[in-house]
């Protein structure tokens, strides 16, 4: 699954602020309640099990990401939350440094097919320093999108050549 199949403006925030990985967890389900991906009502449960798996096993990866996320059985389908920090927050990342690039995932419990191709999706698109350093330089959720697709685009042409 490619991010640009999941991702919009309106559920990218550049410029985001948090103090720790708990409060960027808290700001992105939050982005997600404002852009109509997640009611409301269920914000304290996804945040719960967010928490609960984040506790129980790190996701800050290395390279300035961190890719928090949960199954659950309150979406029906794959939802995400770009948020990019300048500054960095820290996730408790493999390499010692802050996550810049935090991508919140929220799976279908039902889908443990799809969570394999998403995350998979995520990291190949990752691996590119130069695309990192675009992405986290963005200054708006638009700008960060037509990087990401720009950045989808070129793999699925590699992909088609090989």
């Amino acid at each position: 699954m490619l991010l640009t199949e999941i991702l919009h403006p309106n559920v990218i925030k550049t410029g985001l602020e948090a103090e720790d990985k708990f409060e960027a967890i808290e700001d992105l389900i939050d982005v997600l309640i404002q852009a109509h991906e997640l009611p409301l009502s269920k914000r304290d449960e996804i945040r719960d099990e967010v928490f609960e798996r984040e506790r129980s096993h790190g996701t800050g990866m290395e390279c300035y990401i961190a890719l928090p996320h949960a199954t659950t059985d309150k979406v029906d389908d794959v939802i995400a939350a770009l948020g990019v920090s300048r500054r960095g927050i820290p996730f408790d990342c493999h390499d010692g440094l802050p996550a810049r690039i935090i991508i919140l995932l929220l799976l279908p419990k039902r889908n443990f097919q799809g969570h394999v191709r998403t995350l998979a999706g995520v990291a190949h698109l990752l691996r590119n320093a130069a695309f990192r350093d675009a992405l986290i330089a963005s200054p708006t959720a638009a700008a960060a999108l037509k990087l990401i697709t720009e950045e989808e685009e070129r793999y699925l042409l590699a992909e088609q050549q090989s």
